[in-house]
Order: structure tokens, then sequence, then C-alpha cells
């Protein structure tokens, strides 16, 4: 079903929110925007001013004066001119800083923000589309919040200062241009709320573009692998067309209502021409006094003119904001309860209590208990989409319950701060992913303060020392966007080189070697029986070779453990883990009796 369009009022009342909270941004910098403020004051005056002068000096010119007094005039119209220049650019420059300073300060808030988001938060959105928020969204805001404020004082005082003398000089002129206010008034708000909508869409695009490029650029390999590059592209130009299509019923409407507000006082200004000389051959105004008015006219439509640019900026905001604010607006779904306290020196022991979770109202863990003592070796083992990975990502609170309990060293996880839970747990994943610089930043990535010597002491335990020592810069060597230079197996094992410097209690491996080549997989093998030793270890895995000697095997299927005891206790048995080691090694048959099997 399609929501109805807001109306007019209710559409105002959602500008006039959006912008309260578009310009509450701006209080922790009131002060610097004060002294702007203050400054396009004096800017202002200086503008209203030289109408005045130019006044005296063409009517001390028509009226005879002496070169004397011209003279005088000019110089004082001149130091004006410049004194405004100065103003000016005082003012503007520090707007600019001021701008810039906000823009880094709220992209480092959104950017804050969205770290405190749990896992299954960035599972629903598009990386492009945060990016987008991140980038021109702010962006966006950032105007509205600087150049665009400061500019609707500006122009009000303007506009202001201007009628006011245009009222001293020849009320019945003034008229003429007062009667068009309430016209463009009016225009301004109907082309607003159009604009506003139009502001949306755009930034909706501008996102969607985004995310197209990142989702392709991050899948380079997948894409000429398959020979989709023309693919992509058409994907990208698709996107972008529908961007420039967006846009250019935004400008449509943006340009028409500048156009029609400039039109209105275009107007204004022949009807001034042909009414002040009027006045003029009446004697009621002189020469200057019309010069003076028709600069002062000029003032005003382009105090209407720009508040109608203003108003623009201002509906394009708001669109930004709404996208913006529902981000900062998301609270995280995993944060430190109040009164959580640290875990210092965990044991690792860990206990699931009647375990429930689901994800978006969808159960997908039902009910599971058991218990790793310190120091055990725990696989889990099952079909794909049976919840393995799920389980573990509750130990670190990835993810919370939906109910029931798991505890480490007897305490609930969600009792414990994040910081200190998270510090006692290691993970080494299927999917490596390495930052863009160094071996050596990339290793030490697992303990910040860790010194060279540690840093090459992880990678040797890692088994990973011999091929960084052979790279061209060794440890100083970069391994491109997400480790793109290294092989599968290289970055796994600077992978486990990295959990080895944290030296955490507690350890996940999530298929860590089902997607290497045998070579690679016996060192990285022998990295994680190493790294295992004396740890609580959790393992994920599909090639029940690897798990044989663990302490214990969890065989999980629909998100429920259906079977648990050691490799040979549970090949003694007629359930699933027999029939999937049935597959996979030639000498078990899954038909035959548990005697057969012991013996």
């Amino acid at each position: 079903m399609i929501p109805p369009a807001p109306t007019p009022a209710r559409s105002r009342v959602r500008l006039a929110r959006q912008m309260g909270r578009i310009l509450a941004l701006a209080r922790p910098y009131r002060t610097r925007l004060g002294v702007v403020i203050f400054l396009s004051l004096f800017a202002v005056a200086a503008s209203l001013a030289m109408p005045m002068g130019l006044r005296a000096l063409l009517d001390s010119v028509v009226r005879g004066g002496s070169r004397g007094m011209v003279d005088r005039i000019a110089l004082l119209l001149l130091a004006l001119f410049v004194a405004r220049a100065g103003i000016t650019f005082a003012f503007q420059y520090l707007l600019r800083v001021t701008g810039d300073r906000i823009t880094a300060d709220l992209r480092t808030r959104v950017y804050a923000h969205l770290h405190t988001l749990s896992v299954g938060y960035f599972a629903n959105q598009r990386t492009g589309e945060i990016i987008s928020r991140l980038t021109s969204d702010v962006g966006s805001v950032r105007i509205a919040v600087t150049d665009a404020s400061v500019a609707v004082i500006y122009q009000l005082a303007r506009f202001g200062g201007a009628l006011a003398l245009m009222l001293t000089l020849n009320w019945r002129l003034a008229v003429w241009v007062v009667l068009v206010l309430p016209v463009a008034s009016v225009v301004s708000r109907t082309f607003g709320r159009v604009a506003r909508e139009h502001s949306r869409r755009v930034q909706d695009r501008l996102a969607e573009t985004t995310a197209v490029a990142e989702e392709a650029l991050s899948a380079v390999r997948v894409v000429k692998a398959f020979g989709r590059e023309a693919h992509e592209v058409g994907r990208y130009r698709g996107a972008v067309e529908a961007l420039v299509g967006a846009a250019r019923n935004s400008a449509r409407v943006s340009v028409l209502l500048t156009s029609v507000v400039e039109m209105l006082f275009y107007a204004s200004t022949v009807a001034i021409f042909w009414y002040g000389g009027r006045e003029v051959l009446a004697g009621r105004l002189t020469v200057g006094d019309l010069v003076a008015f028709l600069f002062l006219s000029q003032q005003i439509s382009g105090s209407v003119g720009e508040m109608a640019t203003v108003y623009s900026i201002f509906n394009s905001a708001a669109g930004a904001s709404e996208r913006l604010f529902e981000l900062l607006d998301t609270p995280p779904d995993v944060a430190d309860a109040p009164g959580a306290v640290p875990l210092f020196a965990a044991r690792g022991e860990v206990r699931f209590d009647d375990v429930r979770f689901g994800y978006d109202g969808r159960p997908v863990v039902h009910g599971v208990s058991f218990r790793a003592n310190p120091g055990e070796t725990v696989a889990l083992v099952g079909p794909s989409g049976a919840g393995k990975t799920t389980l573990l990502n509750l130990i670190p609170r990835f993810s919370d319950v939906t109910s029931g309990c798991v505890r480490v060293d007897g305490h609930d996880v969600r009792g414990l701060t994040l910081e200190s839970l998270r510090a006692q747990v290691a993970v080494v994943a299927q999917e490596v992913h390495l930052f863009a610089g160094s071996v050596r930043e990339n290793i030490r990535y697992g303990r910040l303060g860790a010194s060279d010597a540690d840093v090459e002491g992880a990678a040797r335990a890692a088994n990973a020392h011999e091929f960084i020592d052979a790279l061209p810069l060794g440890y100083d060597t970069e391994v491109g966007e997400r480790g793109v230079k290294l092989s599968g197996g290289q970055r796994q094992r600077i992978s486990i080189a990295r959990a080895f410097l944290k030296d955490a209690r507690i350890l996940l491996l999530d298929e860590a070697t089902s997607s290497v080549d045998s070579t690679s997989e016996a060192l990285i093998q022998q990295a994680v029986d190493a790294l295992k030793r004396d740890r609580t270890t959790f393992v994920v895995a599909h090639r029940l070779a690897t798990v044989r000697d663990a302490d214990r095997i969890l065989v999980v299927e629909d998100g429920r453990i259906v079977e648990e005891g050691t490799h040979h206790e549970l090949l003694a048995r007629r359930g699933s883990y027999r029939a999937l080691a049935a597959h996979q090694f030639r000498d078990v048959d899954a038909q035959a009796p548990p005697a057969a099997l012991i013996a």
C-alpha cells in the first residue's frame, strides 16, 4: 500500500522539527557562529551605507556642491568598500573554518555511533548507503547548519535595513516593493514542499549509486572471473541515470523557484523606475534619492532571492537529515547494561543455559545448553545453516540471546562490560579481513601496543614468519585493500598471528582451514593446534578430520544440539555424526553395527 502524500500542514511540522534538530547541532559552536553573525551584521551595515553615500554624492553634484565635498564623499565611499571587503573576508573565512569543524565532528559522531551498533544491524544495511550518509548527507546538513543559518540572519538584516531606509526616503515608492512580498512568500512555500521531497529522492539515489559501486568494487575478482564488467558498468550506469533524473527534477523545482522570485522583483524594479521618475519630476524625490532607492531595492530583491535559495537548502538538508537522524536514532541493541562489571583474568569456562535466539522474529537457536571447561576444545559440526556460527557469535555478544543465558566464568555475559568480555575472546574466521596497510600493522591490530618483537613472535607461532620475511619489504609490505596482494592461506596465517598477539583465554575458530590448499592447511592446522593450547576453544568445522581430537563435539541441526560426545563416542551411535563421518571417512560405514565401529 502506497502511503498518502503528506498534507501541507504536516509537511510544515516535519520541516520545522527537522530544522530544529539540524540547528541544535550548532549549539557546541555557538561562540564561533556568534562572532560570524556579529561580523556579518557589520558587513550588512556597510552594504546599506553605500547607497546612502552615493545619494549624498549625486545630490552634491546636482545641487552644485564644492569639489572638496565630492572628493571627501568619494574617499569615504572608497574606505567603506575596503572595510566591507575586509569584514566579508573575515566572516566568510571563519564561517568556512567553523563549517569544516562541524563536518568533521558530525562525521566522527556518526561513525562512532555506527561502531556501537551490533553486527546484526550491518547485515540489514548496504555499506554504500551507510558511506553515503557519512559523506553526502553530512555535507548537506553542514551547509544548513552554517552557511544557510548565517545567511538567514544576514539576509533578514539586509532586508530589514533596506526596507527601513526606503520607507524613510519615500514610503509611497516603498509600497511597490512591499506588495511583492506576500506573493514571493506563497511561491517559496509552495515550491519548498516539492523541493524537499525531490531532495530526499536525490539523496536516496545517490546512496544507491554509492552502494552499487562499493558492492562491485569490493567483489572485483568475482566480477572478472565471470566476465561481468559490462554488466556491472550497466548496473552503475542505471543507478547514475536514475540519480541524474532525480537531480534534474530537483534542479527544475529549485531554479524555477529562484527565477519566479527574481522575476517578481525585476518587475518591481521597472515599477520603481516609472513611479520614481514621476516623483523626481514632481519634486518630491531627488536624483540621489532615486538612485539610492534603486540600489536599496536591489538589496531587497537580492535578499528575497537569497532567502528563496536558503529555503531550498533547508528543504534539501531536511531530506538528508531525515536519513542521518534515522541512523543516529537507531539504538544499539547490544550495549553495556547499567552496573555492568569488567571481566578480569578469565579462566575460560563457558556455559549455555537453555539459550534461544532469532533474527527478525524468526527463531534460529532453540533451547541450547552445554558447558565448556577451561582449556577444553569444543567442536560444532552439522549442515550449513544449522546455527553453528550463530552460537559462537553469542559468546562475545555480537548478538544477544532472546532468552536463556550465556555465561563466562559464571557471569552472565550481558552483565559484563563489552570491552572486557571481548578482550578475552579471539576470533579466527573463514573470511579473513585485512586492512589496507602493512603486514606488521595488520598483526599488531591484535594488540595495538605490541612491540615489533612481539609481532614477529606471533607471526612465527602462526607459521607466517617465513613467507612474510620473503616479501619485498618483509613486515612493512603493504597487503592492499582486504589483503588482495596475499594468498588465502597467507591471509589466514596473519589472522592467526593476530589472535596469538591478542592472547585471549577464549578462542573462536570458524572454518579456519576450509578455503585453503592442502599445503597451507597443514601449516594453518599446526598454528591452530599451537594457538588452542591452554585456551578454551570453540571450532566450527565441516571437515570432521580437523575436530577428531576435540574434547567434545556438538552436533547442531536446525538450531538444536542433537548429539554430544567425543569422536569415538559419536561414531558408536547410529546418529547424525556417524552419517556425516560416513561421507568423509572411507573407513566408516554408516550402516555398520556399533561393535564394528568400536572394534
